[in-house]
């Protein structure tokens, strides 16, 4: 008896089948066609339909004009998207570059990173150098707020949307931290191990700012004064003294050195950090001068090396907070592609944080996500 030969399996994906309807379509067509009309032509869904259009526009191979209308075009480019990155040299700068970089590869977007090397001169260059490629979006990561305006100017006037992470910028999109309130919680904390630990005394309390990145950023030590006070009311206003770390290890370093040497008596010193970079250079310098029983040290953004430190049983580095960096990326592209397809984007984009202390550290093997 002769065999009787089975039907050939198809290995289709529906959607994809789905979506080369719709291109194919569109590039029949002679005409810009609505969704309503590709959906009455194609009978798929809306919805499906939908998401297959927002795919293709920011992929590159289909316009939506300002008439909601859409086509395809003539030649397919990925969107390029100018990404000004804060340090090379800063932890949490290099996190927000990695996860900035991943989620475009994983949305088939092409990334141009140029580094702002924490200098106002240089994010002024490379600002041009974006408008002098033509990049679809820029976003910017630079920590001079006083140049915040010249950038703006330059980008707006190529016609050109603009993310701000972290520090605002005119006619931007802000991506970043509730810095008031991260400080809050940074700086009742530290109120309570002052308490706990020390009677409620304070010498002085020290907080690490960073100026040049304006009054947004600061309202982290703005904050963190308040949480303590909260805790601590009878504290004098003058013990609260802020000085100028830049974010920077070595100099925040040099800035507490100082001021432990123009203090010697003083035993009890609470030190509220902009960021985890100068709450590091803060234990450097009360190690260099064996007066880490002195202080009690918080800071911002979990970075590994101070995710490490705060590991110690007896590191006077006791908080920090999270960001999840690791999710900066994908929400920073939504935000992109809703931009570009006109949706309507809040201005303020707050994400959250997450204190961290030697009690909730996160198990030593997860990868760290650090910001700010």
């Amino acid at each position: 008896m002769p065999l009787v030969k089975s039907p050939k399996r198809l290995y289709l994906v529906p959607v994809l089948s789905k979506a080369l309807d719709i291109l194919e379509l569109l590039r029949d067509g002679r005409e810009a066609l609505s969704l309503e009309a590709i959906h009455r032509t194609t009978r798929i869904s809306k919805t499906t339909a939908y998401r297959v259009l927002r795919t293709f526009v920011h992929r590159g191979y289909v316009a939506r004009g300002s008439d909601g209308l859409y086509r395809v075009l003539s030649k397919q480019n990925k969107l390029l998207f100018g990404f000004a990155a804060q340090s090379a040299d800063m932890p949490f700068s290099m996190a927000v570059t990695q996860s900035l970089q991943e989620a475009a590869q994983a949305a088939g977007v092409e990334l141009m990173v140029l580094d702002n090397a924490y200098d106002e001169a240089t994010a002024i260059r490379n600002a041009e150098e974006f408008v002098s490629a033509k990049v679809d979006l820029v976003i910017e990561f630079q920590i001079e707020q006083k140049i915040a305006p010249v950038i703006a100017d330059k980008i707006a006037g190529a016609g050109i949307p603009m993310i701000a992470i972290e520090i605002p910028h005119p006619r931007a999109i802000f991506f970043g931290v509730d810095n008031y309130r991260m400080g809050y919680d940074v700086g009742e904390l530290l109120g309570k191990r002052a308490v706990q630990n020390w009677k409620g005394e304070a010498d002085w309390i020290l907080g690490l700012d960073i100026p040049e990145a304006g009054q947004i950023v600061q309202s982290r030590i703005t904050g963190a004064f308040e949480g303590i006070k909260a805790v601590m009311p009878d504290v004098p206003v003058e013990y609260f003294v802020r000085i100028d770390g830049r974010g920077k290890r070595d100099s925040s370093r040099k800035a507490v050195y100082e001021f432990l040497k123009r203090h010697p008596k003083s035993a009890h010193i609470l030190i509220a950090a902009a960021n985890d970079t100068s709450a590091l250079g803060a234990l450097d310098a009360a190690r260099e001068l064996g007066r880490e029983k002195q202080v009690m040290i918080a800071g911002h953004d979990a970075i590994p090396e101070a995710l490490q430190e705060l590991r110690k049983a007896k590191s006077v580095l006791i908080a920090t907070t999270a960001h999840h960096t690791q999710n900066y990326g994908g929400e920073v592209l939504r935000l992109a592609l809703a931009i570009l397809d006109g949706d309507t984007v809040p201005p303020y984009n707050y994400v959250e944080h997450e204190l961290i202390t030697r009690k909730s550290l996160p198990p030593a093997s997860r990868r760290n996500n650090a910001v700010t």
